[in-house]
């Protein structure tokens, strides 16, 4: 597996990463646990040396799947996990709100470093902006916890540039998680440019479209009423009738280069940046080896070209979010 290192930091991981999020959060049905954990280590045997997960996965039992999976690997692989969602420790709805209080921050990255098995996190990610907390002070929360041993690198998810800059002053971030693939194009205007002047890395978050890009989903494919993607206007049937010309193009490409739109919709994105780390998740082994096989697909500029200039041509229907997970992204 090639490697890359997230910006200017010197955190260095597989060129493809694995969201686990899926495993155990919002893509019901779940599979069984002793399955997942056999599903993580096959994937460190692979290559693959970026892993992410959260405290709200769950909540709380993404991080115990993780750690107990990767345990064997302790020091051969990199593990980020998040914080910034108020939870009840009793079980009961699975957040009441945001909250990156410095006292709360700390609390979360003891607890999540006895979850994950492992004496320091990796990657602390705010997982979204808390509006009531000076980003200030959130950055400062985490740099004491870096001056303590107990934390590698910092890390911000979905959050906007200006925000970013004001972070980066106080504790240098080492990566933006964000939504990004060939059909959520918006990091492109402010973001990335952003991150490439401050020499900050970019892991992207459903690179495939939850699934969409693969090819696998259609007007006819059937969601369990709890599955997240129910409640997402883009997968409304009307908008993934309209939307299926992306999958369209992917399949023309994939086609002509012998492979699959998955890994066009991957290798397009590893060749924007040498910094950026797409996160595909998966809970199969042959959709993890295809994933993975992105890494050694090699775009010439005319394909490139070829796909951006198709792909300007097709106006992408419905939001990516509700509007009450919309309103946590951006700030």
């Amino acid at each position: 597996m090639k490697t890359r290192k997230l910006g200017k930091s010197n955190l260095e991981v597989s060129a493809i990463g694995l969201g686990c999020m899926g495993m155990t959060f919002s893509f019901p049905p779940f599979p069984e646990k002793k399955e997942m954990i056999t599903f993580l280590r096959k994937a460190a045997e692979l290559g693959v040396t970026f892993f992410d997960t959260a405290e709200v996965y769950g909540p709380y039992n993404n991080e115990e799947l993780v750690g107990e999976a990767l345990e064997p690997f302790k020091g051969e692989v990199v593990i980020a996990t998040k914080f910034g969602f108020d939870l009840d420790p009793n079980g009961g709805p699975q957040w009441r709100g945001l909250n990156s209080k410095p006292k709360h921050i700390k609390e979360v990255a003891e607890a999540s470093l006895k979850r994950l098995h492992v004496e320091t996190i990796d990657l602390f990610y705010q997982h979204r902006v808390d509006p009531d907390v000076p980003i200030e002070d959130v950055a400062g929360a985490v740099k004491d916890l870096i001056y303590e041993g107990k934390v590698r690198h910092f890390g911000m998810s979905e959050a906007g540039a200006h925000t970013i800059r004001r972070a980066h002053a106080v504790q240098p971030v080492t990566a933006l998680q964000s939504e990004y693939s060939i059909w959520w194009r918006e990091p492109e205007k402010e973001i990335i440019p952003t991150l490439e002047e401050l020499g900050i890395g970019f892991v992207p978050f459903s690179p495939l479209g939850k699934g969409f890009l693969t090819g696998k989903i259609d007007t006819d494919t059937k969601f369990e009423a709890a599955d997240f993607r129910t409640s997402v206007p883009r997968f409304s049937k009307e908008n993934l009738a309209a939307n299926q010309a992306m999958v369209t193009l992917l399949e023309d490409i994939s086609g002509k280069k012998k492979t699959t739109p998955a890994r066009i919709a991957l290798a397009w994105l590893l060749a924007q940046k040498p910094w950026i780390v797409p996160i595909p998740g998966t809970r199969k082994l042959e959709r993890l080896q295809e994933n993975i096989g992105a890494a050694d697909l090699e775009l010439s500029e005319g394909e490139l070209k070829e796909i951006n200039a198709a792909a300007s041509k097709i106006e992408i229907q419905g939001a990516r979010y509700p509007d009450s997970a919309a309103r946590m992204v951006g700030k």
